[in-house]
């Protein structure tokens, strides 16, 4: 199921290269498979094109935090932290606050 979801959404993307929401679904596809490289490269390439798709920036945070690169993950947060405040998006914005606060929590202990 999950190889047919992503050539569809890879369709998607042919057809229309910057739709977001494939690419980020695309990623989630991905990480459903556990395949983190795959789905750090999309999330990367999506904030590169597409800043201000918020929801990237918590998913690819908590990808990076995953694959042990905590000071990647903490850049990507405070980014994603900063645009939700540009774009005055509360919730997306507590949700990056609280990704950062744990994960700084853990990389004191």
């Amino acid at each position: 199921m999950s190889n047919h979801r992503i050539h569809q959404l890879k369709e998607f993307l042919r057809e229309d290269p910057d739709d977001a929401f494939s690419a980020y679904a695309l990623a989630l596809e991905y990480l459903k498979m556990n395949d983190l490289p795959l789905a750090e490269a999309t999330l990367t390439e999506l904030v590169e094109q597409q800043p201000d798709y918020l929801a990237s920036y918590y998913q690819l945070g908590k990808v990076l935090e995953v694959m042990g690169r905590p000071e990647d993950a903490i850049a990507v947060f405070k980014k994603g932290i900063i645009i939700a405040q540009n774009q005055r998006n509360r919730h997306t914005l507590a949700e990056l606050q609280g990704a950062l606060t744990n994960l700084c929590d853990t990389d004191e202990e």
